[in-house]
Formats: C-alpha cells, sequence, structure tokens
C-alpha cells in the first residue's frame, strides 16, 4: 500500500467514530474522496455520497463508517462513569482498557477499572455487564466528573494501530473504516477507468446499531445496484468454534457472500470481474441474513440488487482486531474493476 492509500487509513483509524457521533470521520472521507470526485453530497445523518458522473446507470460502492463503543450512562457519588454500549460491544475485552470520553470540550482520558486478581473471589470469574462496569477519569467525587464529562458523551477505547508480519495490520475500528476506505479507493480507481456508469462512493452512519444509515441513504439514492463492503470472520485464528468455521482465511482475498440479501446475478459478475483481473476471491454462505449495510440496500427500494463483500477479518469487536492489508488493497482493486464493468451486467434473476 502506498503512502496516500495509508495515510488516509491510518487517518480513518485514528478518528473516534461511534455510531450516532461519525461527523469528524466523515469530514476525513469526504476530503479525500473531493480530489478526484465530481460531487460530494451529504444528508441530514451525515451519510455522504460522492459521485462520479456517467451514464444512466448507477452503482454503488458503500461502507459504514461508524465503529462500536460505549457512552457515559450516568455519574455516581465517587465520581465514577457508568456505561451503556454503543453497538454490539464486548464485555469480555473492555476491563482494564484505555479509553477516551468524547466531550464538547475534547477528549477526556480514563480507564475501565477491573478489581485487582489478587482481590477477586477466585470462585467467583463471572463477566460484569457493561452497565455494571465503570470507567475512573480520576475525579474526586460526582461534582468534580459534571465537570468534564456530560451523560450521553461517546467513549472509544485508546488503542494505537500495530503493523504485524506479513503486511497485516492490528487496530480498534477496522470494523469497519476499512468498508469506506475501499469504497472511496474503489471510486478513485474506477475514476482512472473512466466508466460507462455513474458511480458512486458512499460511507453511511449508524450501521452498528441496525444499519439506519443504510436505510437513509438506500432509499434516496436507488441505484441500479450496489456492493456494501465490511469486514467478514476469518477463522483461522487458534480458538475458533468448530461450528463457526467458515472456510475463510487472512491473505486469501476479498470475500464474495452468497445466500440472502446477495443477488445471484451480482454474485456472478464480481467472480467474473475478479477472474479477469486475476483477483483471488473467497466464498462465503448467508442462510439468512449478512448482518451488514447489504441488508438494508437490497429492500430499501423495492428490491435493489446487492451484494456484501467483506474483507477477512479476526477478532472482530475487539480493540485489536486483524486483517492483511493485501486483502484490503485487492477489494478495492475489485470495487473499482466492477464499477468500470458494471454496464456490461444486466441484473435481472431469469424467470
Amino acid at each position: 500500500m502506498d503512502h496516500p492509500r495509508r495515510a488516509f487509513l491510518e487517518t480513518l483509524l485514528t478518528t473516534a467514530t461511534p455510531s450516532g457521533f461519525e461527523a469528524a470521520g466523515q469530514r476525513h472521507w469526504i476530503d479525500y474522496v473531493e480530489a478526484f470526485a465530481d460531487d460530494v453530497r451529504t444528508d441530514a445523518y451525515g451519510n455522504a455520497v460522492a459521485v462520479l458522473e456517467g451514464g444512466e446507470s448507477t452503482v454503488a460502492l458503500a461502507g459504514h463508517s461508524d465503529e462500536i463503543g460505549y457512552m457515559v450512562r450516568d455519574i455516581e457519588d465517587t465520581g465514577a462513569i457508568r456505561m451503556t454500549a454503543i453497538g454490539g460491544a464486548d464485555r469480555t475485552v473492555s476491563k482494564g482498557q484505555h479509553v477516551r470520553i468524547h466531550t464538547d470540550d475534547g477528549p477526556v482520558p480514563g480507564v475501565i477499572g477491573q478489581t485487582a486478581i489478587h482481590m477477586r473471589d477466585r470462585e467467583d470469574e463471572s463477566l460484569e455487564d457493561i452497565s455494571d462496569q465503570h470507567v475512573d477519569i480520576g475525579a474526586g467525587d460526582a461534582d468534580e466528573a459534571a465537570t468534564m464529562v456530560e451523560r450521553g458523551d461517546p467513549i472509544t477505547v485508546e488503542q494505537t494501530i500495530n503493523d504485524l508480519a506479513n503486511d497485516r495490520i492490528a487496530a480498534r475500528g477496522l470494523d469497519n473504516r476499512i468498508g469506506v476506505w475501499a469504497a472511496a479507493e474503489g471510486l478513485r480507481r474506477a475514476a482512472n477507468a473512466d466508466p460507462d456508469a455513474t458511480v458512486y462512493a458512499v460511507s453511511t452512519v449508524q450501521e452498528e446499531v441496525g444499519l439506519q444509515g443504510a436505510k437513509m441513504v438506500g432509499f434516496d439514492l436507488d441505484p441500479d445496484v450496489v456492493i456494501a463492503t465490511d469486514v467478514t470472520h476469518a477463522t483461522d485464528a487458534p480458538g475458533t468454534p468448530s461450528g463457526e468455521k467458515n472456510g475463510i482465511e487472512l491473505g486469501g482475498g476479498p470475500v464474495v457472500t452468497r445466500g440472502s440479501a446477495n443477488h445471484p446475478r451480482v454474485v456472478r459478475a464480481a467472480r467474473e470481474v475478479a477472474a479477469d483481473a486475476d483477483i483471488e476471491v473467497q466464498l462465503q454462505a448467508a442462510g439468512s441474513r449478512t448482518g451488514t449495510d447489504a441488508d438494508a440496500f437490497y429492500t430499501a427500494r423495492g428490491g435493489t440488487p446487492s451484494l456484501n463483500l467483506g474483507v477477512p477479518n479476526r477478532y472482530m469487536h475487539t480493540p485489536v482486531e486483524v486483517l492483511d492489508l493485501d486483502d484490503l488493497d485487492a477489494t478495492a482493486m475489485l470495487l473499482g474493476a466492477f464499477a468500470a464493468a458494471a454496464d456490461e451486467f444486466k441484473f435481472d434473476v431469469d424467470l
């Protein structure tokens, strides 16, 4: 990955974007796509759409900008902060983490407390719910804490981006800043190919709390076809239950999902485009739902041919998610090639 692309990825990953509070990340995304898009527009909730003008047919490349996190629920007399979850926050990895509480006056550092092992009941190692955990910001009492934070302030885990061996990285919130990175990069690469279709790159909000942004922008945009890029579980790490194994590996390439929201003609087109571009892809089964924005896009306006394109990811919804940068780059390459060739395909089902 060259320096401008890596710098853009790092900017996205180091900007806090918990669901409902995505504006800072969306501004960075808009700054990037404005260099090659013909137009960029936003809506009332912050969904962002970059447009590459072309013919009448339209293709959308989408990702969601938000990440999971926490929120200030209450302040106790001691000054301790009680939390509620934003999205699918994992209670098993929260304790002992450094966090930032994002206030109107700037970030406030804190830690999620954990009783020392010396003091815990060794016969009771049950896990507390997020609502029973607390953030320590160093305040002496409730009055002091109330001068620093307010109920409803979002909270994110404080983590760095670490480069691992074999061109892999670990970071918080790869789910799904990598999706909006890929959508932007797909648009840039499509622009270089001068596509016949009009191409949209879409950065949605509030996916982690119910696919809300995709419901909004999917209806408004009404594209002919949409690819929603998100992380998907790589099950090649130790500890994966056998019943959850799906054959997806880090470094194996983008993941084309089959079933449920995934239109069979779009699946076929993506595989053909990948083969023509010499991009290795993996396949994934979605018997009922994908759990991604594709589930909202495909029914947003009477039926929109859609595909969930996955980037293999280990340790999802933890502060140490891991992906292979070659998989991510290949995903952007596939999105760009698909957008450039989309005008050649028909997406009706043969009956």
